[in-house]
């Protein structure tokens, strides 16, 4: 009998994972593993996505026309806030860190705001990864619009998908070169509006539109036209479904957020298997599904994907394959919704005879209820915020070299910095007052001593913060105390506002 160490069954002699050669077997790969691939990418192919109508395209053009419409137009809209601001109803005023949109402006010191609007958006995209799937990057990404977009233009130029694979295939003739530069001229002037729109978003649009075209805007205008005009041509025109499968991270983070219980894009195998044409169904009924392998839904794709292969990270739940499948199955004379919106849970009644749930229930499991309240939490204390909010407010610093004066009546003089916000666009009157430290009076750089008093009235400028040099002097046996200087704006509004101080005086310890 032959000693273990000397058995030639290749189960008790497993081989060292490091140096086992493919055929070999080890414990650690079972079956015997592949060799590695020489090349880790694949070269693109191109895809030519076949025109399609139904609910869901006629969808996606409403959106596609919807955000480019607002993305070329909001800079171009007005909104009156009066003589002292801005008149551009979307705009990021960089220069004066100031944030406008229609009826709210953002100061600098109210970010909270723009991070919340921020962290909306990304629970926003949570609610609906885990509601309905991949829907942002089926309908509203920028890429995924700006790719159908580019798309209609390769049907408006070569013709449909047929049309296209042939140019593609035929060699280089005047006629393809010229068809191949008006496209590309299509697409570049596209990129160019693009990123023309996008610096219209930090100035007013018809002002920086007059110096980009003469030659007088800033260098930056010009280099972030250059840089998004250049992106927009390339990943639109030319990359399109490879953003989304290869760059972008979001097909990655999705997975985490999609359950048995998510509506995602499915091909109904159980009920489409095995596949057979209308020929082979009719001469062996019974044999073959629903699935007559007609491949529509492979050539609408947009990414050019198989959703018949199963849920995959190519797929963007455009829905257009649903489309296609649907008509298909019309003209066959077989029922819809061989490919669908579905859940993992409810394919799986279907597939057992029983009735699945409307759409309506599947999305209120407790993850969307969830995130769907911290939303609207979010959304909602943000609009407490601004309705809320003062237009009025008030700080202090005190002068550290030298924290107090003494004067030749004995009496103690502190200097501050006070700074008046007026987040009105229109001059206001502010009143400042010094609540506490009793005997203490105050004046500014600009007034005599004389003239030093418990309030003093100063005139604000609009959608402004006003620096004022204020001195404060108080009776020689003034202790160090806390006190407070007060603002109230002398309109209708009365809005008020405080800020600490410290009055220093000898032997004061803090």
């Amino acid at each position: 009998m032959d000693s273990p160490n000397n058995s030639t069954d290749t189960v008790e002699q497993p081989v060292s994972a490091a140096s086992a050669k493919p055929s070999d077997f080890t414990k650690r790969h079972d079956p015997p593993r592949e060799p590695a691939p020489v090349k880790l990418y694949e070269k693109r192919r191109a895809v030519h996505n076949k025109r399609i109508d139904g609910p869901f395209r006629r969808f996606k053009w409403f959106v596609m026309l919807v955000t480019l419409g607002i993305y070329y137009i909001t800079p171009w809209i007005r909104w009156d806030r009066g003589p002292y601001a801005p008149d551009q109803a979307v705009l990021v005023d960089l220069a004066n860190r100031r944030f406008y949109m229609f009826g709210i402006e953002i100061w600098p010191q109210e970010f909270y705001f723009v991070a919340g609007l921020l962290i909306m958006a990304g629970i926003g995209l949570f609610l609906v990864t885990s509601a309905v799937g991949r829907a942002w990057c089926g309908y509203a990404c920028p890429q995924t619009v700006w790719t159908d977009l580019f798309q209609h233009i390769d049907r408006f130029v070569d013709g449909d998908r047929n049309a296209r694979m042939r140019l593609d295939a035929a060699p280089w003739t005047w006629g393809k070169v010229f068809r191949r530069g008006f496209k590309w001229t299509i697409y570049l002037a596209i990129a160019f509006w693009t990123g023309g729109a996008w610096i219209m978003y930090f100035a007013d649009a018809p002002t920086l539109t007059h110096d980009f075209w003469t030659g007088q805007a800033a260098p930056v205008a010009y280099a972030t036209v250059a840089i998004l005009t250049a992106t927009t041509f390339v990943l639109g025109g030319f990359m399109r479904e490879q953003v989304c499968i290869y760059m972008c991270p979001w097909p990655r983070i999705q997975t985490a957020m999609l359950d048995e219980k998510s509506l995602i894009v499915t091909y109904k195998d159980w009920r489409g298997e095995p596949r057979g044409s209308v020929k082979k169904a009719a001469k062996n009924p019974g044999e073959f599904g629903d699935c007559i392998d007609c491949t529509q839904c492979v050539q609408v794709c947009p990414t050019g994907i198989d959703i018949r292969e199963g849920p995959q990270i190519g797929c963007i739940t455009c829905a257009l394959c649903i489309d296609a499948c649907d008509k298909v199955m019309k003209d066959i004379g077989r029922p819809r919704g061989l490919i669908d919106y579905a859940t993992l849970e409810d394919c799986k009644r279907e597939a057992a005879g029983e009735t699945p749930r409307p759409a309506w229930k599947t999305l209120l499991h407790p993850r969307t209820v969830i995130y769907f309240g911290i939303w609207a939490a979010i959304g909602l204390g943000m609009l407490f915020l601004l309705g809320t909010r003062s237009h009025t407010s008030i700080s202090a610093a005190p002068d550290r070299n030298p924290p107090y004066m003494l004067m030749s009546d004995g009496a103690l003089r502190n200097s501050y910095t006070v700074k008046l916000r007026n987040m009105e666009s229109r001059p206001r009157k502010m009143e400042i007052v010094i609540d506490g430290l009793p005997g203490a009076k105050m004046w500014t750089g600009t007034m005599d001593y004389a003239d030093a008093k418990r309030k003093l009235v100063i005139d604000v400028p609009p959608d402004e913060t006003k620096a004022l040099r204020v001195y404060v002097i108080s009776p020689p046996d003034t202790k160090a105390q806390d006190f407070h200087f007060g603002v109230t704006s002398l309109d209708p509004q009365k809005e008020t506002d405080q800020a600490e101080a410290r009055f220093t005086a000898p032997g004061d310890s803090e």
